[in-house]
């Protein structure tokens, strides 16, 4: 069995709608945060990913000048095959990649692309 990997949430993956409709399930998770990134709102379009958040604007991060930036949010454990499915809810304006987070641990999260 493959190991669970770490996945991290500053907006609409931490809603339960959007768990269930692509992990199938909720998830728990622990508060961390991302140091030297800031957070913005991009406009989604896409009609799935309306209908699981219900929210038109959705946050994401960019890379900060400021290294005393934070972007709060929540790790979660999850599967590699769940990570596949987040791959399937994120839209074109996100790209996933593997950060440090301020606790050391790592995790994959969505950035902007």
């Amino acid at each position: 069995m493959a190991e669970d990997v770490l996945l991290f949430s500053y907006g609409t993956l931490q809603l339960k709608s959007v768990q269930l409709a692509n992990f199938g399930r909720e998830l728990k998770g622990r508060p961390d945060a991302m140091v030297g990134w800031h957070r913005a709102m991009v406009e989604i379009t896409d009609p799935d990913v309306l209908r699981q958040s219900g929210e038109t604007h959705h946050p994401i991060v960019s890379p900060s000048d400021n290294p005393d930036d934070e972007v709060p949010g929540v790790v979660f454990e999850i599967t590699p095959d769940e990570l596949i499915a987040a791959d399937g809810y994120e839209v074109a304006d996100y790209k996933r990649i593997l950060v440090a987070l301020k606790s050391g641990a790592k995790a994959w999260v969505y950035v902007k692309a």
